[in-house]
């Protein structure tokens, strides 16, 4: 049977209500990820989702941040943010374990400027992520990475990589913590059935054109461990959730295992 994941950083999970519960109802994924939901948990649209069958789990605060899971099937056990002796961003990073795998959803510093200290909390953020995994898993486990990494990895991961060198989603030290953390074990779903240009999950406000001129980042992921990656059938971005009414900067990406 296949077991379809989103992931969909909504930019405000009030502001994008209708056009989540459209997609959920259009395309019936087991699990939806979402970052960026901005609200405090006694304010989240839990009734919305579940009369449409879906159980959202969240963590959430006031204007910032905020991941969630919105899933046909309950997990076993949900735990937020890190385990060390930083700061718990648990409105940030969650672990969803379900029956027979694993899924963390994460939101990652996006970095503001290479000189500013959330650059460097976001380079230091990747680090802890990595020893994190490495307490909690193994490379045999069945676990999904998912979410907003907020790094184009690769050149053909942005439409204009000669002009981002300096830009905190692609420069040098981003890429290379971004990597460190893949190299744990982890596979592009998207990749795997994409390996080409031009496909990206995040378009700025700031150019109503981009869209239509394809001036993109793929910035948002669903990397899974080896089981996983060798059970993936399909990878998609799905743009029509970027072309609607109020939509969010970024849009849907998809992957399918059978």
């Amino acid at each position: 049977m296949t077991q379809r994941v989103a992931t969909f950083n909504v930019n405000s999970i009030r502001s994008r209500l209708d056009p989540v519960l459209s997609w959920l109802k259009a395309h019936q994924p087991d699990v939806m990820a979402v970052q960026e939901t901005k609200v405090t948990d006694d304010l989240f649209p839990t009734a919305a989702f579940e009369a449409i069958g879906y159980t959202p789990v969240f963590r959430g605060q006031k204007s910032y941040n905020g991941v969630a899971l919105l899933c046909r099937t309950p997990p076993q056990h949900v735990s937020f943010g890190f385990s060390d002796d930083g700061p718990i961003d648990d409105t940030r990073l969650m672990r969803a374990d379900f029956a027979d795998w694993t899924l963390v959803n994460t939101y990652v510093p996006q970095g503001r400027a290479v000189d500013h200290p959330m650059y460097a909390y976001k380079i230091e953020w990747f680090r802890r992520l990595r020893r994190w995994l490495e307490g909690q898993f193994t490379d045999q486990d069945s676990l999904l990475w998912v979410g907003d990494m907020n790094v184009a990895h690769d050149p053909i991961d942005v439409h204009n990589p000669e002009q981002r060198a300096q830009h905190v989603c692609y420069h040098a030290d981003a890429r290379a913590a971004f990597a460190h953390c893949r190299e744990w074990g982890f596979v592009d779903t998207f990749r795997l059935h994409h390996p080409e240009a031009g496909h990206y999950t995040f378009y700025d406000y700031r150019n109503n054109r981009n869209l239509d001129e394809g001036k993109g980042w793929r910035i948002d992921y669903i990397l899974a461990s080896p089981p996983l990656a060798a059970r993936c059938t399909n990878a998609y971005i799905d743009l029509e959730p970027r072309r609607g009414p109020r939509p969010s900067d970024h849009t849907v990406l998809v992957a399918e295992f059978g």
